[in-house]
């Protein structure tokens, strides 16, 4: 399993169109709006990093109104 968290920027007056695209894609596990720097930070989950990058490249960033991402991923103790 791979755990990724996606801090997402987003142009402006976009942010609640890229959020209802986002929150329909499957391995997005959780979506939350942000004030600061960034706009959103998803939680995907995914069997592998290989998965991952290919949810982040082809599905997040091909979404009309997402400028960038920062992709942060997650490990256990």
């Amino acid at each position: 399993m791979a755990l990724g968290f996606v801090l997402i920027k987003v142009s402006p007056k976009r942010e609640r169109r890229v959020y209802e695209i986002l929150s329909s894609i499957d391995e997005v596990e959780e979506l939350y709006p942000l004030f600061g720097e960034y706009d959103l930070i998803a939680k995907i989950v995914v069997r592998d990093f290989e998965q991952l990058s290919e949810i982040v490249v082809k599905k997040i960033r091909a979404v009309d109104g997402v400028l960038e991402t920062k992709t942060l991923t997650g490990a256990k103790f």
